[in-house]
Protein backbone atom coordinates (compact mmCIF):
# COMPACT_ATOMS: atom_id res chain seq x y z
CA UNK A 1 0.00 0.00 0.00
CA UNK A 2 2.93 2.35 0.72
CA UNK A 3 4.26 1.74 -2.80
CA UNK A 4 0.83 2.62 -4.24
CA UNK A 5 0.81 5.88 -2.29
CA UNK A 6 4.35 6.76 -3.38
CA UNK A 7 3.55 6.17 -7.07
CA UNK A 8 0.43 8.31 -6.92
CA UNK A 9 2.17 11.13 -5.04
CA UNK A 10 4.97 11.17 -7.62
CA UNK A 11 2.39 11.42 -10.39
CA UNK A 12 0.70 14.36 -8.74
CA UNK A 13 3.77 16.45 -9.61
CA UNK A 14 2.98 16.10 -13.34
CA UNK A 15 0.04 17.47 -15.26
CA UNK A 16 -1.13 14.31 -17.02
CA UNK A 17 -3.84 13.66 -14.44
CA UNK A 18 -7.43 13.61 -15.66
CA UNK A 19 -10.77 12.70 -14.09
CA UNK A 20 -12.02 9.16 -14.73
CA UNK A 21 -15.10 7.21 -13.69
CA UNK A 22 -14.43 3.99 -11.81
CA UNK A 23 -17.19 1.39 -11.75
CA UNK A 24 -17.55 -0.22 -8.33
CA UNK A 25 -19.60 -3.01 -6.79
CA UNK A 26 -23.08 -2.13 -5.59
CA UNK A 27 -23.12 -0.27 -2.25
CA UNK A 28 -19.29 -0.03 -2.25
CA UNK A 29 -18.95 3.59 -3.36
CA UNK A 30 -18.08 5.12 0.01
CA UNK A 31 -15.74 2.28 1.02
CA UNK A 32 -13.84 2.46 -2.28
CA UNK A 33 -13.56 6.25 -2.02
CA UNK A 34 -12.17 5.95 1.52
CA UNK A 35 -9.56 3.36 0.50
CA UNK A 36 -8.52 5.42 -2.53
CA UNK A 37 -8.13 8.46 -0.31
CA UNK A 38 -5.83 6.47 2.02
CA UNK A 39 -3.79 5.43 -1.03
CA UNK A 40 -3.28 9.09 -1.90
CA UNK A 41 -5.59 9.09 -4.92
CA UNK A 42 -7.58 12.26 -5.57
CA UNK A 43 -11.10 10.87 -5.42
CA UNK A 44 -14.59 12.31 -5.59
CA UNK A 45 -17.61 10.53 -4.14
CA UNK A 46 -20.62 12.84 -4.60
CA UNK A 47 -23.49 12.00 -2.28
CA UNK A 48 -26.76 13.36 -0.98
CA UNK A 49 -28.96 12.89 2.08
CA UNK A 50 -32.17 10.94 1.62
CA UNK A 51 -34.91 10.07 4.10
CA UNK A 52 -35.67 6.33 4.02
CA UNK A 53 -38.70 4.71 5.61
CA UNK A 54 -38.96 1.22 7.02
CA UNK A 55 -42.02 -0.38 8.58
CA UNK A 56 -40.95 0.57 12.11
CA UNK A 57 -38.81 3.69 11.58
CA UNK A 58 -37.40 6.29 9.23
CA UNK A 59 -33.83 7.51 8.93
CA UNK A 60 -31.76 9.98 6.92
CA UNK A 61 -29.01 8.16 5.06
CA UNK A 62 -26.15 9.15 2.77
CA UNK A 63 -26.70 7.96 -0.81
CA UNK A 64 -24.46 8.16 -3.90
CA UNK A 65 -25.44 10.71 -6.54
CA UNK A 66 -23.93 8.35 -9.13
CA UNK A 67 -24.74 4.82 -7.89
CA UNK A 68 -22.06 2.31 -8.90
CA UNK A 69 -19.36 4.91 -9.62
CA UNK A 70 -16.56 6.81 -7.91
CA UNK A 71 -14.47 9.43 -9.70
CA UNK A 72 -10.71 9.71 -9.45
CA UNK A 73 -8.07 12.00 -10.92
CA UNK A 74 -4.79 10.47 -12.02
CA UNK A 75 -2.47 9.64 -14.90
CA UNK A 76 -4.16 6.63 -16.56
CA UNK A 77 -0.81 4.88 -17.08
CA UNK A 78 -0.64 4.38 -13.32
CA UNK A 79 -4.14 3.11 -12.65
CA UNK A 80 -3.17 -0.29 -11.19
CA UNK A 81 -3.38 0.87 -7.52
CA UNK A 82 -7.01 1.82 -8.22
CA UNK A 83 -7.84 -1.38 -10.11
CA UNK A 84 -6.63 -3.62 -7.27
CA UNK A 85 -8.69 -1.74 -4.67
CA UNK A 86 -11.36 -4.00 -3.12
CA UNK A 87 -14.77 -3.21 -4.58
CA UNK A 88 -13.45 -1.75 -7.86
CA UNK A 89 -14.79 -3.43 -11.01
CA UNK A 90 -13.13 -1.41 -13.78
CA UNK A 91 -12.50 2.01 -15.23
CA UNK A 92 -15.14 3.22 -17.68
CA UNK A 93 -13.28 2.67 -20.92
CA UNK A 94 -13.39 2.28 -24.67
CA UNK A 95 -11.18 -0.44 -26.10
CA UNK A 96 -9.68 -1.23 -22.69
CA UNK A 97 -8.33 2.30 -22.21
CA UNK A 98 -10.00 4.64 -19.68
CA UNK A 99 -11.92 7.58 -21.15
CA UNK A 100 -11.40 10.90 -19.33
CA UNK A 101 -14.32 13.02 -18.16
CA UNK A 102 -14.47 16.72 -18.98
CA UNK A 103 -12.98 18.69 -16.06
CA UNK A 104 -15.82 21.21 -16.33
CA UNK A 105 -18.46 18.50 -15.77
CA UNK A 106 -16.74 17.25 -12.61
CA UNK A 107 -16.12 20.83 -11.47
CA UNK A 108 -19.80 21.69 -11.81
CA UNK A 109 -20.86 18.71 -9.72
CA UNK A 110 -18.20 19.44 -7.09
CA UNK A 111 -19.45 23.04 -6.84
CA UNK A 112 -23.04 21.86 -6.50
CA UNK A 113 -22.14 19.40 -3.72
CA UNK A 114 -20.03 21.99 -1.85
CA UNK A 115 -22.83 24.57 -2.05
CA UNK A 116 -25.05 22.53 0.26
CA UNK A 117 -28.03 23.00 -2.08
CA UNK A 118 -30.40 20.02 -2.20
CA UNK A 119 -29.29 17.57 -4.93
CA UNK A 120 -30.56 14.23 -6.21
CA UNK A 121 -29.90 11.80 -9.09
CA UNK A 122 -31.77 12.73 -12.27
CA UNK A 123 -32.42 11.08 -15.66
CA UNK A 124 -29.80 12.08 -18.23
CA UNK A 125 -30.78 15.08 -20.36
CA UNK A 126 -29.02 16.15 -23.53
CA UNK A 127 -31.71 18.50 -24.81
CA UNK A 128 -33.50 21.34 -23.09
CA UNK A 129 -33.05 24.96 -22.17
CA UNK A 130 -29.44 25.66 -21.20
CA UNK A 131 -29.04 28.30 -18.54
CA UNK A 132 -26.29 29.91 -16.47
CA UNK A 133 -26.69 30.58 -12.75
CA UNK A 134 -25.98 34.26 -12.10
CA UNK A 135 -26.89 34.51 -8.43
CA UNK A 136 -26.87 32.37 -5.30
CA UNK A 137 -24.41 29.68 -4.14
CA UNK A 138 -24.21 28.05 -7.60
CA UNK A 139 -23.14 31.22 -9.46
CA UNK A 140 -21.28 30.41 -12.67
CA UNK A 141 -22.63 26.90 -13.21
CA UNK A 142 -24.34 26.01 -16.48
CA UNK A 143 -26.88 23.27 -17.05
CA UNK A 144 -30.39 22.47 -18.22
CA UNK A 145 -33.35 24.02 -16.41
CA UNK A 146 -36.35 21.85 -15.55
CA UNK A 147 -39.45 22.48 -13.47
CA UNK A 148 -40.98 19.78 -11.29
CA UNK A 149 -43.87 20.35 -8.90
CA UNK A 150 -43.42 24.13 -9.23
CA UNK A 151 -39.77 23.90 -8.17
CA UNK A 152 -36.87 24.67 -10.49
CA UNK A 153 -33.89 22.37 -10.84
CA UNK A 154 -30.59 22.76 -12.63
CA UNK A 155 -29.55 19.48 -14.25
CA UNK A 156 -25.79 18.81 -14.38
CA UNK A 157 -24.55 15.82 -16.39
CA UNK A 158 -21.60 13.49 -16.80
CA UNK A 159 -21.93 12.80 -20.51
CA UNK A 160 -19.66 9.73 -20.51
CA UNK A 161 -21.92 7.95 -18.00
CA UNK A 162 -25.14 9.40 -19.46
CA UNK A 163 -26.19 10.24 -15.91
CA UNK A 164 -27.25 13.49 -14.33
CA UNK A 165 -27.77 15.25 -11.03
CA UNK A 166 -30.42 17.88 -10.31
CA UNK A 167 -29.95 20.70 -7.80
CA UNK A 168 -32.68 23.04 -6.63
CA UNK A 169 -32.36 26.64 -7.76
CA UNK A 170 -34.46 29.74 -7.40
CA UNK A 171 -36.05 30.90 -10.66
CA UNK A 172 -34.49 34.35 -10.20
CA UNK A 173 -30.94 32.89 -10.07
CA UNK A 174 -30.82 31.72 -13.69
CA UNK A 175 -30.59 33.34 -17.11
CA UNK A 176 -30.81 31.56 -20.45
CA UNK A 177 -27.56 31.22 -22.35
CA UNK A 178 -27.56 33.61 -25.29
CA UNK A 179 -26.91 32.30 -28.75
CA UNK A 180 -24.55 34.22 -30.99
CA UNK A 181 -25.99 34.27 -34.50
CA UNK A 182 -24.00 34.10 -37.75
CA UNK A 183 -23.92 37.90 -38.14
CA UNK A 184 -22.39 38.31 -34.68
CA UNK A 185 -25.54 39.67 -33.05
CA UNK A 186 -26.87 38.13 -29.85
CA UNK A 187 -30.33 36.60 -29.91
CA UNK A 188 -32.18 36.54 -26.62
CA UNK A 189 -33.52 33.16 -25.62
CA UNK A 190 -36.81 33.03 -23.75
CA UNK A 191 -36.78 31.62 -20.25
CA UNK A 192 -39.54 29.03 -20.42
CA UNK A 193 -41.50 28.08 -17.35
CA UNK A 194 -44.73 26.19 -17.02
CA UNK A 195 -47.50 28.27 -18.54
CA UNK A 196 -45.38 31.31 -19.37
CA UNK A 197 -42.50 32.57 -21.48
CA UNK A 198 -40.27 35.36 -20.20
CA UNK A 199 -37.44 37.04 -22.13
CA UNK A 200 -34.35 37.87 -20.08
Amino acid sequence: MEDDTRIIQELSQGDLRRWFAVQVKSHSEKLVATVLQHKGVEEFFPSYRSRRRWSDRSKTVEMPLFPGYVFCRLDPQYRLPVLITPGVVQFVDIGRFPVPIDDAEIGSIQSAVRSGVQAEPWPFLDVGQRVRVEDGPLTGLEGILVEVRKRHRLVLSVTLLRRSVAVEVEHEWVRPLHLVQGNGSIRREPLITEGSVVFR
